[in-house]
């Protein structure tokens, strides 16, 4: 890739200096101790300032305008060629997530038809339906009368959706097993993201990997085992479109390595954090019950107690921007990196080549120069007259450009229709003196889960 040509006369700023830390560790200790902290406090420093790790140089970048030019005004100099990504590979591979070049927008333009939007107009039903079949558990016991966790009850209902929708199967029975792997791969991950020394756990991680491996070759193998089939009652979903994919080259179909990186990337990446977005939805309407009663309200109207349907989502614009406030508080993906290939220039200020970029979303949807009373829960900021004028980079929990999440008009609708089917039904309050603390690993978890009660709608 060409260097940027830097304009003769052009006066460059240099980089300002962020927070310094610790004289070995730099802000090493500082991140380990409240990551999300750290880089909320730091947007004293500006829009874009850089810092040490140990021996590590990054750059957080703070401002919609760079957040645009990054994501999608100058894309290509900016690669996943960064650590966090590299760390991820043992659990994703070369899925869409972390691939690169070619190699990535073949599988984006071989997977993007899984995910048209007539295609996710034929989910509504799948997704209400499925959530019904929750809401009718729940009214047994445990869940009538006692605390439940309600995070692990969004983890189950969109593994199982998911599962349907993109592979036919029903994963619902696998949810405690994909749960507990990926919670351990992360934490694994997000820890050896952030330390310098040999950390233990690595049995349990390769133990974690290994049971992710199982459940996603089981759905391979059985796919592959009735390949040849005769089944015109089963329309074609993103395994069969995967399976019949080949080589416009060389005519070869995918290995099953292949195949397993995109699966796994798009199973843990299109139920976890919908699952998260979701949890956090539920614990802020607990928190706000004006805003509950507002969203309840408008559920009554239109609904009238029927089933949610996908053309109902039009007419449910509140219920749309309880998502979108949510998801700006607490981003399911708080914060991405890049690296830069070739030296570039943004807002007059120098970008070295092989620089490290920091974009958090975390941190953005908080800045106050773009987001009046950052930490107050109000949907109605995402009304058309209050959005007026917002840079469209000042709010981004599904990253922007060219990789903007493939998933992303799914999780939404999914998202929409989990919350419209079970706040017209029942009402969910946290457990007093349950703490409610953000796991920032991989994703944005809550750390201790979310005991909640389940009260009838009346």
């Amino acid at each position: 890739m060409e260097k940027v040509s830097i304009p003769q006369g052009k006066h460059l700023n240099p980089i300002p200096t962020g927070p310094k830390g610790h004289w070995l560790l730099g802000v090493m200790p500082d991140i380990n101790r409240d990551p999300l902290g750290f880089f909320q406090n730091t947007s004293q420093y500006g829009p874009i300032f850089s810092f040490r790790f140990f021996i590590w140089s990054g750059i957080m970048v703070n401002h919609p305008d760079y957040i645009k030019h990054i994501l999608q005004e100058n894309y290509k100099n900016y690669t996943k060629q960064t650590h966090d990504y590299q760390l991820m590979k043992p659990i994703v591979g070369a899925g869409l997530l972390t691939s690169e070049g070619d190699f990535w927008l073949r599988q984006r333009r071989l997977i993007q038809p899984a995910f048209h939007r007539h295609r996710i107009q034929s989910f509504g039903t799948l997704m209400a339906d499925s959530t019904l079949q929750m809401l009718e558990r729940w009214q047994s016991e445990p869940f009538r009368s006692e605390p439940f966790d309600v995070s692990n009850e969004m983890m189950r209902l969109t593994l199982s959706i998911v599962g349907k929708a993109l592979f036919s199967q029903d994963l619902s029975h696998e949810a405690e097993a994909v749960g507990r792997s990926f919670t351990v791969a992360s934490d694994y991950t997000s820890r050896k993201l952030r330390s310098v020394v040999l950390l233990s756990g690595g049995k349990e991680y390769r133990q974690a990997i290994s049971e992710l491996d199982r459940v996603v070759m089981e759905i391979i193998a059985e796919r592959r085992s009735r390949k040849d089939r005769i089944e015109e009652d089963r329309n074609e979903d993103l395994l069969d479109m995967l399976l019949n994919a080949r080589d416009e080259d060389t005519g070869q179909g995918m290995t099953d390595k292949q195949l397993r990186d995109e699966v796994i990337t798009l199973l843990l990446a299109g139920h976890e954090t919908t699952a998260n977005a979701l949890s956090w939805t539920w614990y802020l309407l607990s928190e706000n019950p004006d805003v509950y009663h507002r969203l309840q309200a408008e559920l009554k109207t239109i609904l009238n107690g029927r089933i949610p349907e996908m053309d109902d989502l039009p007419n449910l614009p509140y219920t749309r921007m309880v998502i979108q406030e949510s998801m700006r508080l607490y981003p399911p993906a708080w914060i991405i990196s890049r690296r830069a290939e070739s030296e570039d220039i943004v807002d007059g200020y120098r970008i070295p080549s092989k620089s490290i970029l920091h974009l958090s979303s975390y941190v953005m949807h908080r800045n106050p120069d773009y987001w009046d009373k950052p930490e107050v829960f109000d949907p109605e900021r995402f009304c058309p007259e209050r959005s007026i004028g917002r840079p469209a980079f000042a709010y981004f929990p599904f990253g922007g450009g060219p990789r903007l999440c493939i998933g992303r008009d799914f999780a939404m609708a999914e998202a929409q229709l989990i919350l419209a089917t079970v706040a017209s039904r029942c009402r969910l309050e946290l457990v007093p003196g349950h703490p409610v603390v953000p796991d920032p690993q991989i994703t944005l978890r809550l750390k201790h889960g979310l005991q909640m009660l389940k009260q009838e709608v009346r």
